[in-house]
């Protein structure tokens, strides 16, 4: 179950919008990592995935290349086609407590959306 809201640092949403604006036109994707409190998730720092594929119409990565680490929470990707909604793909391969997809031109929250396992949006807040 996703938390009731999600915080995200201003640093990381820069550092997210400005990673996946330096790929386009290929998908980006990043790992999420915070902690969580109570009914809410911060997300504090981005993570590399490690060997990670990127392509103009998708980006992954091994799960089992991964490490044993707790707190990362969640998956940001980008889409540079500008849909702002997660594919039945996107959903198939869903890892931690939500998704975030940034869209092109990737320049504010606006360029964001928020996801829980099902596709549903959640709020999510800049602090």
């Amino acid at each position: 179950m996703v938390a009731k809201m999600i915080y995200m640092s201003r640093d990381a949403v820069s550092g997210m919008l400005a990673y996946f604006k330096s790929l386009h036109p290929r998908e980006g994707i990043l790992l999420m990592r915070g902690r969580v409190k109570k009914d809410a998730i911060h997300v504090e720092q981005l993570i590399l995935p490690p060997k990670p594929t990127l392509a103009e119409d998708f980006s992954s990565f091994s799960l089992y290349d991964l490490p044993l680490d707790l707190s990362i929470l969640g998956i940001a990707h980008s889409h540079p086609n500008g849909v702002q909604q997660p594919s039945l793909e996107d959903l198939n391969n869903f890892y931690g407590r939500f998704m975030v997809i940034a869209t092109y031109p990737y320049r504010s929250e606006a360029d964001i959306g928020v996801f829980d396992r099902e596709g549903n949006r959640v709020v999510f807040k800049v602090i």
